[in-house]
């Protein structure tokens, strides 16, 4: 400043700058806005025409800022910052100063202790980043028109140091801002940590984002790709070679990813153990058969659905698959009736427990048998539209399989009850569900020729409008030991058959639904708590309306264990509401009354009574009931999920 105080000659109306250093400049930046010139208050100004000059370049250095630095300056000053709190802080001041963060490798931070002392004594009591903040604990999941570029910026800087990003979950959607390669480029920069990513319907998401995830995550152990079109073998590639500890991958509708990705994956991805593949169709036999191409392969979970895979891929799973636990095949129409013969001739699914066979045309009677034959640890089978299996081949896949324990069957219209019964009567099964089997006739057969299964302890029968009261009559000779009975959509059966079934259950019905079945009157209600009243924990007469208040009376004399009670749609009054809640012994948790019309205003104070234990209470379509009593319950029942 004594350049100006004590000026003379020609200096400074040449343009010189009149500042001697930095501090000056710094000075002068801070002014008051008030002030025009920088100088002695005790000393009046000069009114000098040259000066005009110096005023507008004083008026234009008080504008500076550090947003006039280079963006490489301002990069190395976000470096040294000396904790993830002041880097969330500086990302809250603009978007540019957010995309410059996120471009900054977590590896390229300067640590704490550098940065510490080069600040010096002011930033002392700054806490220090924690040794565990790339543990990954934290789950961060972005829907809809919340994913975008910027959240996942913000996501990128705001986990890091509390904790770790582990698990991000992206559902994208139409929306023209959505996520790009930007946004997920940003995440792999920030978030070393990330160990389980899922992308869901991002078709801005190719190739280059997830090479940045690959070449960044070397964590990651899942990876989920739904609805992906811009991602090719190419992105995959890149994973399997830049990620060893992937044990789970999902593709749903990549159409741009086939073979060469899959042969990367299965020969670079030691530790896969589940594999799911969805509607590729690039997808086919050369790129399924290279996941089993090391012989040290751990891969346990296998699920192929709408692919353009052959015989041979199945040929490869039945003799390489001997980790293989759970598979699941579905819509597989190029796979015949010999690539199911030889994946069960070919004795190399040992450790298999659960199959799951949906719509595929290659599944006959002779290749269930010979199924049978190989799988022999096998525990659950679910066979779905598989229009060409009857009850040849069912008979034969039970004698053979000695260790089946659950047994679905759905849409499986050639099966008939001497197939289900005498798969009943030949193996240990302990849970057979049966679901839209039209080959089901309510027909008498031979008890004699089938022997009791004393194993079978659940039976599910849902919507088969074949299964009647001969049926049950079998049931109720062949499977003394049901104590789970699931009825549902059997507008057929009636009290006259049920009662049978009641009375040759020793062991004690648990759980019991007969949602739809229009004809059950009290009689079975009535009969059901006094005979099983000691062991009964749920009971579902949704659309049984026929019931009445005379079964919750049933009810409240007489089950003691009961926790789940649903009486939608029956005619049930306030007085069986009174019935329910002068019951001492009974301790209902979850209560159904939707669509009771005549509940009404009345059961307030008896619900509340209720409401000691009640967790979940169902009041939908409950027209007596006004909005008023509903809010109260709230209000009142607060630990109770209330439906309304």
């Amino acid at each position: 400043m004594p350049a100006l105080v004590n000026y003379v000659g020609d200096d400074f109306c040449s343009g010189a700058s009149f500042y001697t250093n930095s501090t000056d400049l710094g000075r002068l930046c801070s002014i008051s806005s008030q002030a025009d010139v920088y100088g002695s208050p005790c000393k009046r100004s000069r009114n000098i025409a040259s000066f005009s000059i110096g005023e507008s370049e004083l008026e234009q250095n008080k504008q500076l800022s550090i947003d006039v630095l280079p963006d490489e300056c301002i990069l190395e000053i976000f470096k040294r910052l000396p904790g993830s709190q002041e880097r969330s802080s500086c990302a809250c001041v603009s978007k540019h100063w957010l995309t410059l963060l996120t471009s900054i490798r977590k590896c390229e931070y300067v640590s704490s202790k550098v940065a510490k002392d080069n600040v010096g004594s002011v930033l002392d009591d700054v806490e220090m980043v924690s040794s565990d903040e790339d543990a990954g604990h934290l789950t961060r999941c972005l829907e809809g028109k919340k994913a975008t570029d910027v959240r996942l910026a913000a996501v990128a800087i705001g986990t890091s140091g509390r904790g770790g990003l582990g698990k991000l979950f992206i559902k994208g959607s139409s929306s023209s801002c959505g996520v790009t390669d930007f946004g997920l480029s940003a995440i792999a920069r920030g978030c070393p940590s990330l160990k389980s990513l899922s992308l869901w319907n991002v078709d801005r998401v190719g190739n280059e984002g997830l090479s940045e995830i690959a070449k960044e995550c070397h964590l990651l152990e899942k990876l989920d790709l739904c609805r992906c079109p811009s991602v090719s073998d190419k992105g995959l590639i890149a994973i399997a070679r830049n990620c060893p500890n992937l044990t789970t991958l999902s593709i749903e509708c990549c159409p741009k990813i086939g073979n060469e990705g899959l042969q990367a994956i299965g020969k670079l991805c030691p530790k896969l153990m589940s594999v799911t593949i969805i509607d590729c169709p690039l997808v086919g036999d050369h790129g399924v058969s290279s996941l089993w191409s090391s012989a040290s392969t751990v891969l346990s979970k296998v699920k192929l659905q709408g692919l353009n895979i052959t015989d041979f891929s199945l040929a490869v799973i039945g003799k390489y698959g001997k980790s293989v636990t759970n598979l699941k095949l579905c819509g597989l129409n190029n796979v015949s009736e010999k690539g199911f013969c030889v994946m069960g001739n070919s004795l190399g699914l040992q450790k298999l427990v659960s199959l799951m066979i949906t719509s595929c045309r290659g599944v006959t009677d002779a290749s269930l048998e010979a199924m049978g034959n190989g799988l022999i640890n096998l525990k659950q089978m679910s066979l779905r539209k598989c229009c060409f299996v009857s009850d040849n081949g069912l008979l034969a896949f039970a004698k053979s399989v000695g260790s089946l324990e659950c047994l679905q069957l759905e849409e499986c219209d050639r099966i008939t009850q001497y197939g289900i019964f005498g798969a009943l009567s030949n193996s240990g099964l302990k849970t057979l569900t049966l679901v839209k089997c039209m080959g089901i006739k309510d027909i008498s057969l031979e008890a004699p020729l089938l022997s009791p299964s004393s194993s079978l302890k659940s039976l599910f029968v849902r919507n088969c409008p074949g299964f009647g009261a001969e049926s049950l009559a079998m049931v109720s000779k062949l499977c003394p030991r049901l104590q789970h009975l699931d009825l549902s959509g059997l507008y057929g059966v009636t009290d006259a058959g049920l009662l049978p079934l009641l009375e040759s259950c020793e062991a004690g019905l648990v759980n019991v639904s007969l949602s739809g079945c229009l004809n059950v009157t009290d009689e079975f209600v009535l009969a059901l708590t006094r005979l099983h009243g000691e062991t009964l924990e749920l009971l579902n007469l949704d659309g049984c309306r026929k019931i009445s208040d005379a079964s919750l009376v049933a009810i409240a004399d007489n089950c003691i264990f009961l926790s789940d009670l649903d009486v939608s749609r029956c005619a049930i009054t306030d007085a069986g509401v009174l019935a329910l809640s002068c019951a001492e012994q009974l301790s209902l948790q979850v209560l159904s009354l939707s669509g009771c019309s005549r509940v009404s205003n009345k059961s307030m104070p008896l619900l509340k009574k209720m409401g000691k234990t009640l967790v979940g209470l169902n009041l939908q379509h409950c027209k007596s009931i006004s909005s008023r009593t509903i809010e109260l319950l709230v209000a009142t029942l607060w630990r109770c999920d209330i439906l309304f």
